[in-house]
């Protein structure tokens, strides 16, 4: 079912045929251009670093990509495309506007290109959206059903963070930060789970709810959702929209049992939906959580028109995606991983699964972000930490905030017994891999650029 809701931005789209994106390598923009590119729209960008993998591949299809942004680097352009991050005295914005040429937000553009798509599955949750999103696409691959994608990480499978399709199916992350989410009108809306996240914009959990409540009700086909979580449940108190429920409880509509684990240390179930065996499923990926995730999957992709082994091909296929328990190398029987956990909630499931893999010691290497997260669960991240048998901590990546609420590294540190902290990744891996032994998990942790230094650890491993 379409969405009803026409916008301006949606008229305006089908209009343009120059469109020009400020930061064109990030991971929110390029899979919008792998679309746009793909509807005969003749794509130009800037960015700000020359070597990184999406600025070769965007070249690679002939995109002129400038690097560094000018005023000048707009001319021709009949739409400039924005991310929130982008300042407003951001030269290429600024001269935008002040010359009349139509100025749109990411979000905004996701939510107008999830408008041209039937079966348009937007993926919402606190936790879980790029998991989800993947093993979504992945059935969906499986099935051949051919879908269009926006992922916020890396999928193998489709070699980076979006593909074009050409079937009626979509399937994006529907993030809920400033509320970007609620620029989406989509089929199917699934709602992972809700918690307490991003308080330095909604201040309070009921804030939370009511947002994904909205979210919910702009849902012209059905609402698939999380029947185990408190909190999704309450925000699903007023929608209009078919309800499909998961979970573990067989209340739920879509459920498992039989959940166990394999040999190599991943999950098994049945898939259950209504008291009957649909299929077997063996995941690939670890942890008791993508259980759930695997769930959502299954039932948003059927809902479009999967079928219960294309389910179980895509679920058995799906191997992670980029930033999601990513194994980096594996040498001198040292296993090096990075993983996108950076709530509480997240970190704790993370290395609940990392514990259940029989590695002889696990190591938690976590950068904080922003002051405000930090400050706000801080005694959570103590607790959660410590299921990890070695922790090692950075300073806070302040992001979009400034160091204004008194809260140092230091004073997760002290919460944390035997804690390391090192002021840089350099320091922070000579530490690690000095004491790392033979069967350990060292896993880095964090939504910044903590990946760095899982990839320093690797090659400093990998030339001894």
């Amino acid at each position: 079912m379409r969405s009803k809701v026409i916008t301006e931005y949606d008229e305006l789209l089908n209009k343009v045929k120059h469109i020009h994106f400020i930061g064109i390598g990030g991971s929110g923009m390029c899979p919008l251009v792998d679309i746009l590119r793909a509807d005969d729209k003749f794509i130009t960008g800037s960015d700000v670093d020359d070597n990184s993998d999406t600025v070769k591949r965007l070249r690679s299809f002939g995109i002129n990509v400038t690097i560094g942004q000018r005023a000048e680097n707009i001319e021709g352009a009949e739409l400039v495309v924005y991310s929130a991050a982008i300042s407003k005295e951001n030269p290429e914005l600024k001269a935008a506007i002040e010359s009349g040429i139509p100025t749109i937000e990411r979000s905004v553009l996701l939510g107008a290109v999830c408008r041209r798509y039937s079966n348009a599955i937007a993926v919402s949750g606190t936790h879980g959206k790029t998991t989800t999103t993947s093993m979504i696409t992945t059935i969906l691959m499986a099935g051949e059903l051919d879908p269009t994608v926006v992922i916020g990480g890396k999928l193998a499978l489709i070699g980076g963070y979006g593909r074009a399709g050409k079937s009626e199916n979509m399937v994006c992350e529907a993030c809920e930060f400033v509320d970007t989410f609620l620029q989406i009108t989509p089929a199917v809306s699934v709602i992972l789970n809700i918690d307490a996240d991003h308080l330095d914009y909604f201040g309070t959990l009921d804030n939370i709810i009511a947002s994904f409540r909205q979210f919910a009700g702009q849902t012209s086909g059905a609402v698939v959702a999380n029947g185990d979580d408190a909190n999704t449940m309450k925000a699903l108190n007023t929608t209009k929209a078919k309800i499909i429920t998961f979970g573990l409880k067989a209340t739920n509509d879509y459920y498992a049992e039989n959940v166990g684990m394999t040999k190599g240390g991943f999950w098994r179930f049945d898939l259950m939906h209504a008291g009957e065996k649909l299929t077997e499923i063996e995941l690939k990926v670890p942890g008791e959580h993508n259980v759930l995730n695997a769930l959502a999957a299954a039932a948003a992709s059927m809902y479009v028109g999967a079928t219960a082994d294309d389910v179980k091909k895509g679920l058995g296929m799906f191997s992670g995606a980029g930033r999601r328990f990513e194994i980096h190398t594996v040498h001198n029987g040292i296993t090096i991983a990075d993983d996108y956990a950076h709530h509480p909630t997240e970190i704790e499931v993370t290395l609940n699964a990392c514990k259940e893999m029989n590695y002889k010691r696990v190591w938690a290497v976590f950068q904080p972000f922003t002051y405000t997260r930090t400050k706000t669960h801080l005694h959570e991240f103590a607790r959660v930490l410590q299921i990890a048998d070695k922790v090692a901590i950075t300073d806070i990546m302040a992001a979009r905030e400034t160091d204004d609420l008194g809260i140092k590294s230091e004073y997760l540190q002290e919460l944390i017994p035997g804690c390391f902290l090192g002021h840089s990744f350099e320091e922070v891996a000579d530490y690690v891999l000095a004491n790392a032994q033979e069967g350990d998990l060292i896993i880095t942790m964090g939504c910044g650029d903590i990946y760095k230094c899982a990839k320093m650890m690797s090659a400093k491993l990998q030339a001894e």
